[in-house]
């Protein structure tokens, strides 16, 4: 698998877990870079490669009371701070064509979001910046109906493409990760991102709204590492309980470190007997 690179960040072909990590939803500047420099100080001390992730939109929330973020032009003036001040990549997803254009400006990694990964006219529009896209599978789709989508921003001349798996649809309101997703997507060539947040949701489980189960994210990111993925995806809040948009799936930012210094400990044993037996 041939390694993506963002800066001095190296992505997949054996290189170090990379954490992707960030409130869900830009909910204010102070809250945003706050935990922006928290999360790079614990992760410089551990020596794990960040990148920043806040949505400036979650247009595609159950109910129409939902809060959405500032929308477009402040919350990319938000990540851009963040890139500036405390240093690092910024993520964030888009929702139509519209809006790339001005989000390539800002943005090192542009995400498809999981409920439009199949929209072609997003994903092309995407790669066609140039810039690294991650495209998060949709709940709905089985692993292998990834490859006709990456074939879609392939057909742009980008392969600087990622591959997030964030749970799959299992009954009524609620996700159940299968782990054999990571090397069935990993054998596509490109580097695999787990989602452990997304996948502890419980869509619409709260009538209105997603619920979670925060208390599993901790055993599913320890097994997504020992099974074999190139980074994970953390959505992580001060005071999770008070976060405006997605509450119950949240990592509480007290935890964090405690979390990665396990996943690290994991990915490391890893690729030590990785290359002991060659």
């Amino acid at each position: 698998m041939p390694q993506i690179r963002l800066g001095k960040i190296k992505i997949g072909g054996g290189s170090p877990l990379i954490l992707i990590a960030g409130p869900c939803v830009i909910e204010s500047e102070i809250n945003c870079l706050e935990t922006a420099k928290r999360i790079k100080e614990i992760t410089h001390r551990l020596g794990i490669p960040f990148i920043f992730k806040s949505s400036f939109d979650k247009a595609n929330r159950l109910s129409i009371d939902s809060y959405r973020g500032p929308g477009l032009k402040k919350g990319l003036e938000v990540l851009n701070k963040i890139k500036q001040k405390i240093k690092v990549p910024v993520l964030s997803d888009i929702h139509c064509c519209e809006e790339i254009e001005e989000a390539k400006k800002v943005l090192d990694i542009i995400q498809i979001p999981a409920f439009l990964c199949r929209q072609t006219d997003i994903v092309v529009a995407a790669a066609k910046t140039g810039r690294i896209i991650n495209i998060k599978k949709g709940q709905f789709l089985a692993p292998r109906d990834i490859l006709p989508i990456i074939r879609k921003a392939e057909s742009t001349g980008n392969k600087k493409i990622l591959i997030t798996e964030r749970g799959t649809s299992f009954g009524y309101n609620n996700l159940v990760s299968d782990f054999r997703s990571l090397g069935i997507i990993r054998e596509f060539g490109y580097p695999v991102i787990y989602d452990a947040t997304h996948s502890v949701q419980l869509p619409g489980g709260r009538g209105a709204s997603s619920g979670g189960q925060r208390e599993f994210v901790s055993g599913l990111s320890r097994a997504a590492v020992a099974f074999g993925c190139d980074g994970l995806f953390l959505e992580v809040h001060l005071q999770p309980d008070k976060a405006l948009s997605d509450s119950q799936n949240m990592v509480n930012l007290k935890e964090l470190e405690e979390l990665l210094k396990q996943v690290k400990k994991i990915n490391e044993a890893i690729t030590y007997g990785a290359g002991k037996a060659t």
